[in-house]
């Protein structure tokens, strides 16, 4: 399985924690918190549909709302493909950790 990036990485775990609030905005609200970077509306989005594109994604549209001026909001799901590969990354980190003399020995952390 191909490694995600770290960027495709914390989108994931973004929407999977935002579960059915996870639209655009909520998300990129969400990768500031863990990154402490602010972060432009393309660099979530564009992500985000190729995530979609490529299968981790799944989404569903609200119905229109006055608030918007009658357009929809795009809501992002996590699917079994999308919690595989977060497993897989996850997984290959715990190993590189497991590598390092700091972490065998956490006196010399």
């Amino acid at each position: 399985m191909k490694l995600l990036s770290r960027t495709e990485e914390l989108l994931l775990l973004a929407v999977w924690g935002l579960q059915e609030d996870a639209y655009g905005l909520a998300v990129r609200d969400r990768m500031q918190e863990c990154t402490g970077k602010a972060l432009s509306v393309g660099a979530v989005y564009v992500p985000l549909e190729r995530l979609a594109r490529k299968g981790f994604l799944s989404t569903r549209e609200s119905d229109p709302t006055p608030e918007r001026g009658g357009r929809r909001t795009r809501y992002y799901e996590l699917t079994a493909k999308g919690v595989s590969a977060l497993r897989h990354v996850r997984a290959v980190t715990e190993r590189a950790w497991q590598t390092t003399p700091a972490f065998a020995d956490p006196a010399k952390a």
